[in-house]
């Protein structure tokens, strides 16, 4: 793969980094940086972009924004979460977009303390994306929102070609997993399915090259529980907006065992990533 891959960034650099779209950006990174230009469908009739990285929060300027790079991660700084952290924070409860006394800086062990009873947090102020501006992401409230647990599972089982197009993989040595969006060039050698991190290593030359046709890299982040931070750069969890019951949320999942969604009941209390996303 590296070697097909190698030969084609060389003669894709002249086109893929100049390639334009309607408005005259870069075909993988919209004109103010808030999105990765790749469609995914995530139900029938239903397409969305990825924001640009995972959303993080810092507490002392009650401020939201998305991460600079599809890879960044806090990791273990995430142990620092208080009301008054002057730091940024990735990891968060489920529901806690600050909404009916839902703060971002929870950490309490309790899984009903999150969200809304039982109650799906889709489309509601329970929503990170739904709730807040996001600094880089447009600063308006209501312009993102969370992926449900069936759109997750869509994007990974139901698309047309959908097992050609995921798989675990590293950039710049960071594991994650790789998204590709509906249409892909496959050209590119991408190894769909991967069991392991180091058959889809790309550069971060050769990611740029990735993101500018639409690819989403989604870091594993680890997870919080309480203050305490694990499982940074082995395993990667990201939220869903569906409840599974008062004291569970369903969120994507995946790591060396492989890719899950909502195989298991993710208490609400541990704090895991959110990649939000926006309709087309």
């Amino acid at each position: 793969m590296r070697k097909v891959f190698r030969n084609l960034v060389l003669l894709s650099l002249a086109t893929a980094m100049f390639t334009t779209c309607g408005d005259g950006t870069s075909s993988g990174v919209s004109s103010n940086g808030t999105l990765v230009k790749g469609e995914f469908t995530v139900a029938r009739g239903k397409k969305v972009y990825f924001s640009r990285g995972n959303l993080q929060y810092q507490a002392s300027t009650n401020t939201w924004r998305f991460a600079e790079n599809q890879w960044d991660m806090i990791g273990e700084d995430n142990e620092n979460i208080s009301p008054n952290y002057d730091g940024w924070i990735d990891l968060f409860g489920w529901g806690t977009s600050g909404f009916n006394g839902k703060s971002p800086y929870m950490t309490s062990k309790e899984g009903t303390d999150y969200g809304d009873g039982k109650n799906d947090i889709a489309g509601t102020n329970y929503d990170w994306g739904v709730y807040n501006k996001i600094s880089n992401g447009g600063n308006k409230a209501g312009m993102w929102r969370t992926l449900t647990i069936d759109e997750w599972n869509y994007i990974l089982h139901g698309r047309p070609h959908c097992e050609d197009l995921f798989s675990k993989g590293r950039v710049d040595g960071i594991n994650g997993l790789i998204l590709l969006p509906d249409e892909w060039d496959y050209s590119f050698g991408f190894s769909p399915r991967s069991e392991g991190w180091k058959t889809n290593d790309y550069t971060l030359e050769e990611w740029s090259i990735m993101e500018s046709h639409g690819a989403v890299f989604l870091p594993a982040a680890g997870n919080r529980y309480g203050t305490d931070v694990d499982y940074v750069g082995s395993s990667g969890y990201y939220w869903s907006s569906s409840a599974r019951d008062d004291d569970g949320a369903d969120c994507l999942s995946f790591g060396s065992s492989g890719v899950y969604t909502g195989s298991y009941d993710y208490g609400r209390y541990y704090g895991r990533s959110v990649r939000l996303v926006r309709g087309l």
